[in-house]
């Protein structure tokens, strides 16, 4: 009963205010690559899905939105967390998702696996959703692309080896290819496709 109790809970307080809050959030994150953004609206999403990474499901996430759950989220209480919050319905297959949430740790599967969207309609592709353990601290990577005036820089902690590679093989499908937001508890910064990453000197 638990696990019960746990999808009932947790979700926005006022659901339509606190959405359009984040929303404006990953508009503003998608705008400005590399920013970090910290949402306000308290959830408490089942572990191991994060403060803000639990906003963004259930501002984006509705009926119409297969999400793709890693294993560790898979196993735990999410799945029906989204569907009672939601609505929105789990998928096994990472091509059919419009949006996929990797916990931290999690290794990384080539992005081309999920949906990249297609000439016509890039935008049907999934978003994917990377929580790590920190966004500051970590390695710095420099950022390039629109929205930033010339270069700009991240330096999460958690960002596995393969990422850079795997970006590049993302952003070569252009203007087909995913976007990621990165989050670590209450906060994230986004990734759109069009960004260029690469790895400062030291």
């Amino acid at each position: 009963m638990a696990l019960k109790t746990e999808a009932l809970t947790g979700g926005f307080g006022e659901p339509v205010f606190h959405a359009q809050s984040v929303f404006k959030m990953l508009m503003d994150g998608m705008a400005r690559p590399g920013t970090i953004q910290t949402v306000q609206p308290d959830v408490t999403p089942p572990a191991p899905l994060g403060i803000a990474a639990g906003a963004i499901a259930l501002t984006l996430c509705d009926h119409d939105t297969p999400v793709w759950l890693a294993s560790g989220l898979a196993k735990s209480g999410v799945t029906e967390w989204l569907g009672f919050h939601a609505g929105a319905p789990s998928t096994a297959e990472k091509a059919e998702a419009r949006f996929a949430f990797i916990e931290a740790g999690t290794a990384l599967c080539s992005f081309g696996l999920f949906a990249s969207g297609t000439q016509e309609y890039p935008d049907r592709s999934t978003t994917v959703i990377i929580e790590l353990a920190e966004l500051e601290g970590g390695r710095r990577l420099a950022l390039m692309g629109p929205g930033i005036q010339s270069v700009t820089e991240m330096a999460p902690i958690g960002l596995p080896d393969t990422f850079l590679r795997l970006w590049t093989e993302n952003r070569a499908l252009f203007p087909r290819g995913i976007d990621i937001v990165l989050t670590s508890g209450k906060r994230f910064l986004c990734l759109p496709r069009t960004t260029k990453i690469t790895a400062t000197e030291i």
